[in-house]
């Protein structure tokens, strides 16, 4: 994959995780809108109202890794525009095109990838 064709990857990809965490932005604010979290607006019993805390905070915890997902990718195409993509961030090698193929927000070969796990 070439530069143009990682760089359309990336932002039809930014725009995909842009539209989620759209999505999940306006489900939380409407939940606080109601007022308690319900969708009615009204107090729930107890245990449906820490069914709505755990929801809630699963969608916190998706929207900050969907955050962090777009983060990487507008890294990866400034990486594209200041001509470092491609190059791993370690060594100054070129990363593996099948590498940036299947992870086009790779900042590393697969060698120096501290995340792998053996």
């Amino acid at each position: 994959m070439d530069n143009d064709d990682a760089r359309k990857h990336l932002e039809d990809d930014a725009v995909r995780v842009g539209d989620l965490i759209g999505g999940i932005r306006d489900e939380i604010l409407a939940a606080g809108a109601s007022g308690d979290g319900s969708p009615s607006g009204r107090a729930e019993p107890q245990e449906e109202s820490g069914s709505e805390l755990f929801e809630r905070e699963k969608e916190l915890s998706i929207l900050e890794s969907l955050e962090k997902e777009l983060a990487e990718i507008q890294a990866a195409i400034e990486r594209i525009e200041n001509g470092t993509y491609g190059i791993d961030e370690r060594t100054g090698a070129p990363i593996n095109p099948a590498r940036l193929e299947a992870m086009p927000t790779a900042r590393t070969n697969i060698d120096n990838d501290s995340t792998r796990r053996d």
